[in-house]
């Protein structure tokens, strides 16, 4: 074949495959950081354009699950809806609505919204930017009667402390937007 040819697609070819495979890497790091725990460590819809479905593939043979793939996956009722809605239990109240038999996670800032939700029975909840002695607080107070994902502030330094606290899942971009 053509030496040039041949050399542009093996350079290009090696890059992707070192991005995926820092992917991988990256996701072991976290597994094996909170190791012995429930907590499974998992991804988010912050991907590479055009490589969603590949760094999530590498994400999984780190080690880590895969949050929702397209947007229809899921509901996902984040802060900035709650806020349009005029609350939690609005916005829950209108996805629910609309989607009655789809599954339903919702983005809370505090305890009370916690609370607040959780007679409605979202199939997720994503604790936003709370600390691990605050999803320790909502792990007790859900009792296991809802999966819990902590996001928002952790890092790889503080990854064991959220784990212990109880949550089911923690999510973060850096899989694969920082890998």
């Amino acid at each position: 074949g053509n030496t040039r040819a041949i050399l542009l697609a093996e350079r290009t070819a090696l890059n992707f495959f070192s991005q995926l495979s820092g992917v991988a890497t990256l996701t072991n790091k976290w597994v094996q950081e909170v190791a012995g725990t429930k907590c499974q460590v998992r991804d988010t819809r912050k991907t590479t354009p055009g490589m969603r479905v590949l760094e999530k593939y590498a994400v999984r043979m780190g080690g880590g699950t895969n949050h929702r793939m397209t947007l229809s996956d899921a509901g996902l009722i984040k802060d900035n809806h709650i806020a349009a809605a005029g609350g939690v239990v609005e916005a829950f109240a209108k996805v629910r609505a609309l989607y009655p038999d789809s599954e339903i996670e919702i983005e809370v800032d505090n305890l009370q919204q916690l609370r607040d939700v959780l007679p409605l029975k979202p199939g997720l909840v994503l604790l936003d930017n709370m600390s691990p002695d605050q999803c320790a607080e909502a792990v007790a107070l859900v009792d296991g009667a809802i999966k819990l994902e902590a996001s928002g502030g952790i890092t790889i330094e503080n990854a064991r402390a959220y784990a212990e606290a109880g949550v089911d899942y923690i999510a973060g971009g850096a899989l694969t937007h920082s890998a």
